[in-house]
């Protein structure tokens, strides 16, 4: 699985505008896609003309004309004069490209592997931008585990275990987002019933996040609950993040060598992550 870094900062109050490309696109195609391109490296979703042509690496003229094909489509949209965000058109080609990711059956099978070679919790969860940058559990293999067990509440379901801020799964999807994302989620208050590892300094939140990706996974400690231990690594199309596999055990289990545990996790995300790229494997 091809491990890569964040794409390139955005930019945030107080900070100059990220650089334009050294060369500009030469083809009309090429110049259409980089002013798409420009919204993910902007901070924010409304955008002025000039800062978008900056980002293309454009001039005004240029991405004005570009701007106005794409409105025909749905594929920007004009919020005020001069101001513009990504629309409909952007997110309906996003959604059917994510349609082919692989089927849950086999994503299910992939999960009990990783729970019988462990012994451990193993879920998937999925990169949720919807409502803010957020991750949802798709599927689980607990064994015989009563979920009640687990002690979260519904509460905890629908906050703690959905932000990107907390867990060794969250922090994972976290890393591999733009920067722009990040600073979003790290300007987020740390959920109030996080569990007692939780990292609250944003500064060595934004460490992790490093560490994650030289590495190719994450540990937490106690972060979402009190008393469970987690493994987690990035489930990728391409270079692109979709979600992690996370594997969880009680603290008072997790063995002191976490290397078996780490490489069955990896196993299992590497093996999901090639179902993005195999839509043969993914439709079986």
């Amino acid at each position: 699985m091809k491990i890569t870094t964040a794409p390139p900062t955005g930019t945030v109050p107080g900070q100059s505008q990220p650089d334009a490309p050294s060369k500009p696109p030469s083809s009309l195609a090429a110049r259409a896609f980089a002013v798409q391109a420009a919204f993910t490296h902007l901070p924010g979703d409304v955008h002025s003309l000039r800062a978008i042509a900056h980002a293309a690496g454009l001039d005004d003229a240029t991405t004005h004309r570009i701007l106005k094909t794409g409105l025909t489509d749905g594929t920007f949209e004009q919020v005020s004069r001069g101001r513009y965000r990504l629309g409909t058109g952007t997110a309906r080609a996003g959604v059917q490209a994510m349609a082919h990711s692989p089927s849950a059956a086999s994503t299910h099978t992939i999960l009990e592997r990783l729970h019988q070679a462990t012994g451990g919790l193993a879920l998937l969860y999925v990169l949720s931008p919807f409502g803010g940058a957020k991750r949802l559990c798709t599927d689980y293999v607990i064994g015989d585990l009563d979920p009640a067990e687990v002690g979260m509440s519904a509460e905890d379901v629908v906050s703690v275990s959905r932000s990107l801020r907390t867990g060794a799964s969250g922090r994972v999807i976290l890393a591999y987002l733009p920067q722009t994302i990040q600073d979003l989620v790290l300007a987020e208050d740390v959920p109030p019933t996080a569990g007692p590892g939780v990292i609250r300094d944003n500064e060595a939140l934004a460490a992790t996040l490093d560490e994650i990706r030289q590495l190719g996974f994450g540990v937490g400690r106690q972060e979402c609950m009190p008393g469970w231990d987690s493994v987690a690594a990035p489930v990728l199309w391409h270079d692109s993040i979709m979600g992690a596999v996370l594997l969880l055990r009680r603290s008072a289990e997790m063995p002191a060598d976490l290397r078996p545990l780490i490489y069955h996790t990896l196993k299992a995300a590497e093996s999901i992550s090639e179902l993005t790229t195999s839509p043969l494997a993914a439709a079986m």
